[in-house]
């Protein structure tokens, strides 16, 4: 099999626009839910990327029938889906696969799921997701890498979320929506996704309240129906261009975004000395000509994304002073730097804690993508670093960057995807 490699050569003054792709977790989710509708969906502003491909796959390997309309709609028709068993290879690739635990939960009144895979960022139980289930009166056993879970009727519940899980809380609304009586989701997660698949099934017919806030609400329907739905931009692929272009010295306005979803973002760049301008959908970055040094640390939206942590720590590994980044969420996120320490960029990881000493410059060299934000973190060293960068393992970029290769060029990037 031919192993793929991205080629970046140092690229600096990008200039022009580039538009922003649908969110990939909040396609994610929605697309797992469907099987709950039951009825014909049509989706716009999907993205084009690996991970929307294998959810398709795996969704079609259930019964549903996916029919592409364009690069970035689908129409879907769950209502062939006759198993509550998703035990698939495919599973294994993407966590967010975990989604059909609920979605079947509701449909079937019970769900046997393989274990998913996924970025490795250390442990990420499924113990809250599991709370969630009880909570609803469902019984959950793990057997053989299997996660099985059954109820004859689910009954609205009190659940309190020990951590503010994103995933957690998606896979208790999805359960609930069909559950007898009022779901009352306590610590749920905020960020924007979340809101998107509430607002999906609401159009649908659900009855979902309080999205975006830590107090969730979901009073049980009987019936959902199909609809149409646009997924709103994706606020990471956003952020990254946002960084490219604080990076570069470059002058990118980025469209098809939400402005509000970026403002932590937003805030630490202007604070490195970018220039940020907000427009109703879009957000132009003019890079700053010397990068000043700041300290960042994770958190649940709103605070500044943990997805974000590799490229903010590419971008200040080139600062003027000392910085340090924080990981608030997870474990083992640090793995890729020994990457950027390849290409001369002075980083030290005591646990969740990064200490940046900038360099002036980064050397070009041959590097591997970790996991998905790792590797935008090479592509944007890759970007001001002196000579050539090979960035192998892209299959993790375009798990979740639609058309990166190509999006860079028509900045005026030295870039290209060879094989071998």
């Amino acid at each position: 099999m031919k192993s793929r490699k991205i080629i970046i050569k140092k690229s600096e003054n990008l200039r022009g626009e580039v538009r922003i792709a649908g969110a990939k977790n909040a396609a994610l989710a929605i697309l797992a839910s469907i099987v709950l509708v039951g009825d014909v969906c049509k989706l716009e502003n999907v993205p084009n990327i690996k991970d929307v491909s294998l959810m398709c796959k795996i969704l079609s390997n259930l019964g549903v029938k996916v029919t592409v309309i364009d690069e970035n709609s689908l129409e879907l028709d769950p209502s062939g889906v006759s198993s509550f068993s998703a035990n698939f290879d495919e599973m294994r690739h993407m966590r967010a696969s975990y989604y059909l635990l609920s979605s079947l939960l509701g449909r079937f009144g019970k769900a046997s799921v393989s274990m998913p895979g996924g970025c490795d960022f250390g442990l990420r139980p499924m113990d809250q997701h599991i709370k969630g289930f009880e909570s609803l009166g469902a019984h959950c056993e793990s057997v053989g890498g299997l996660t099985n879970v059954s109820c004859d009727c689910l009954k609205g519940g009190r659940v309190y979320l020990d951590v503010s899980s994103v995933g957690a809380t998606i896979n208790t609304i999805i359960a609930a929506v069909k559950a007898k009586g009022t779901t009352t989701i306590e610590n749920a997660a905020k960020e924007p996704h979340v809101v998107d698949l509430a607002n999906f099934l609401n159009r649908c017919g659900a009855d979902i309240h309080g999205t975006g806030t830590d107090v969730v609400t979901v009073n049980g329907v009987s019936s959902l129906h199909g609809a149409s739905y646009q997924i709103i931009p994706d606020q990471i692929e956003a952020g990254t261009y946002m960084v490219i272009s604080a990076a570069t010295k470059g002058d990118i306005l980025i469209s098809n975004v939400i402005p509000k979803h970026l403002e932590s973002i937003s805030a630490k760049l202007s604070e490195i000395g970018a220039s940020i301008e907000c427009y109703d959908d879009s957000i132009r970055v003019k890079g700053p000509d010397k990068i000043s040094e700041c300290n960042v640390k994770t958190m649940p939206y709103p605070g500044f994304p943990t997805d974000m942590q590799p490229q903010i720590v590419s971008l200040l590994s080139r600062c003027n002073g000392t910085s340090m980044v924080s990981e608030g969420v997870w474990d083992n996120r640090f793995r890729y730097v020994s990457e950027l320490r390849r290409m001369g960029a002075q980083i030290s990881v005591d646990g969740r804690l990064a200490v940046i000493q900038g360099v002036s410059e980064l050397v070009g060299t041959n590097v591997k993508s970790v996991d998905l934000r790792a590797g935008a973190a090479m592509v944007i060293a890759g970007l001001s670093a002196e000579g050539s960068t090979c960035i192998e393992n892209i299959d993790h970029i375009e798990r979740g960057y639609e058309n990166i290769v190509g999006k860079l060029s028509n900045l005026g990037a030295s870039i290209s995807l060879e094989e071998n």
